[in-house]
């Protein structure tokens, strides 16, 4: 079976983008778009209505609609928080993650797949772009030729600065952060600042998110803090390792309350 231009484009292939069922799409999309940028003084129930069409992907009724407005808005909460006003291509090729918040000039070019996950903030003016083009221009051949995508996806509780741009088949890892102005050319591992165009890594986050630097609890017993004792430690209850240490190795000690820092191995560092 010959794939249509639409399954063609998320498959990241070459694909025309102006025949009749694309071109009708981007209009579907485009008016969506400015029914929701015109809203004015909706409540957020609107706007989420309004957001939802823009996607057009979801169509579970809404919770029941409660009189109180503060009341309402809290059956909402897990909803995306979008500030007009938001371009969007498709609509139909987005996801956003419980909690996420748009800033206003929005922009995303979702001819793949684009993700942001839960809790992620991004600032104004940011451009999130899974189309390109070929670079030769006897292939390119504007609207008569053929373009493609790449997926782009933002990883739960990121946080994206004003005027940043995700350019096509990035990730940018759970946890970090770009800086206003960056462009994303590369993927951002979790848990990192990068800054800049091209945007490259600033330097690593401490949060207690990353598995690779959360802290173990231990509780032992030490007589007058000297000597070797036996310890046990677990995270989220799990056994990770029973050994011998030093109280030298304790990096914190508040009386019988010793907390150590474990490596991906479960070994004390």
């Amino acid at each position: 079976m010959t794939s249509t231009e639409a399954e063609k484009a998320l498959q990241g292939e070459l694909f025309h983008a102006f025949v009749p069922d694309l071109v009708a799409a981007r209009r579907r999309c485009k008016y969506a778009c400015d029914r929701f940028n015109k809203a004015g003084e909706v409540s957020r129930r609107r706007l989420v209505e309004l957001w939802r069409d823009i996607n057009g992907i979801d169509d579970a009724p809404l919770a029941d609609h409660l009189s109180d407005p503060q009341e309402d808005d809290e059956l909402l909460k897990d909803y995306p928080w979008i500030e007009p006003p938001i371009r969007v291509d498709y609509g139909t090729n987005v996801r956003l993650g419980k909690g996420v918040f748009l800033n206003y000039n929005m922009v995303i070019v979702d001819t793949c797949l684009v993700t942001i996950g839960a809790r992620t903030l991004v600032g104004p003016n940011c451009s999130i772009y899974s189309g390109t083009h070929p670079l030769d221009p006897a292939l390119r051949n504007g609207t008569a030729g053929p373009e493609l995508g790449k997926e782009v996806h933002i990883e739960e509780d990121c946080w994206l600065g004003g005027n940043v741009v995700l350019c096509p088949g990035v990730r940018v890892g759970k946890g970090s952060t770009v800086g206003a102005g960056s462009v994303v050319t590369n993927d951002i591992p979790p848990f990192h600042v990068a800054v800049g165009n091209p945007a490259r890594i600033l330097r690593r986050i401490e949060t207690s998110l990353d598995p690779s630097q959360r802290t173990t609890d231990v509780f032992v017993s030490v007589e007058g803090g000297k000597g070797v004792v036996e310890a046990i430690a677990a995270v989220d209850s799990q056994l990770l390792w029973r050994k011998k240490i030093v109280p030298a190795a304790i990096l914190r000690v508040s009386r019988k309350h010793f907390r150590l820092r474990a490596d991906k191995s479960g070994s004390p560092t």
